[in-house]
């Protein structure tokens, strides 16, 4: 809430929520003047989105893969079909996690090509646990080969792209070394040993609308920061 307030956003998405809708702090939200959907677990996973606008035609996890783990939320808000997702860790390429985590993007595709087919105006945001290139890691060589950089990740996530969508970050010109996720440990944050997770995948119609986009490092600082930080898109009206 309180970067809600230092940032007048229009729609918010939020994963890892981790806890059951019993303990969602609905009325505090409500109070702020917000619209809200969520679903959730205890200690784990769970996925919110935040409004100023009303939210509608709400559709809980992935209708075309059954699992549950609450990871995916979608609703259509001032015309457009905003989906959030938070996609599996995967752990290690050697886990089953791994498997689960190839097998869950399968699906997404499958299910985000009929949601492109039927919404013009598409954003799908999150946390995707996967850093597209090398420029997205702050040590390619250290990363090579691991969980969130592999090969078999990265091509899962250009398959959802090549369904017609377009990571909103690189619209622009951006700094280099720019992430939105840095380990707790060993001062990751401070000495910016980083990876870019976190995406926004706009649909043609929204890139024509797209004006910025930017990650915010500003949360990052503060006292018991999430460990990312939040990646946000400019639409014109």
């Amino acid at each position: 809430m309180k970067w809600l307030e230092e940032n007048p956003t229009d729609v918010l998405c939020i994963q890892e929520t981790k806890l059951t809708d019993d303990k969602f702090p609905l009325a505090a939200i409500e109070t702020a003047g917000y619209h809200v959907a969520y679903t959730g677990q205890k200690t784990y996973n769970g996925v919110a989105i935040i409004s100023r606008l009303p939210i509608a035609d709400v559709v809980k996890n992935n209708p075309k893969y059954e699992d549950p783990q609450q990871r995916i939320l979608a609703a259509t808000i001032g015309g457009v079909r905003v989906v959030c997702a938070y996609v599996p860790n995967g752990q290690s390429i050697d886990s089953d996690k791994y498997e689960y985590k190839l097998g869950w993007l399968a699906a997404f595709h499958d299910w985000i090509k009929e949601e492109a087919a039927l919404h013009p105006q598409l954003a799908v945001l999150g946390d995707y646990n996967i850093a597209p290139e090398d420029r997205d890691v702050h040590d390619p060589v250290a990363w090579a080969g691991q969980v969130l950089v592999s090969d078999k990740e990265r091509a899962a996530l250009q398959r959802l792209i090549d369904i017609g969508l377009t990571d909103s970050y690189r619209l622009f010109e951006q700094p280099e070394k720019s992430f939105s996720w840095w380990d707790y440990r060993a001062l990751g944050f401070r000495l910016n040993k980083g990876v870019r997770i976190d995406h926004i995948l706009l649909s043609p119609e929204l890139v024509k609308r797209c004006t910025a986009c930017v990650i915010d490092r500003a949360p990052r600082k503060w006292e018991q920061p999430s460990d990312h930080a939040p990646v946000i898109a400019t639409l014109t009206d």
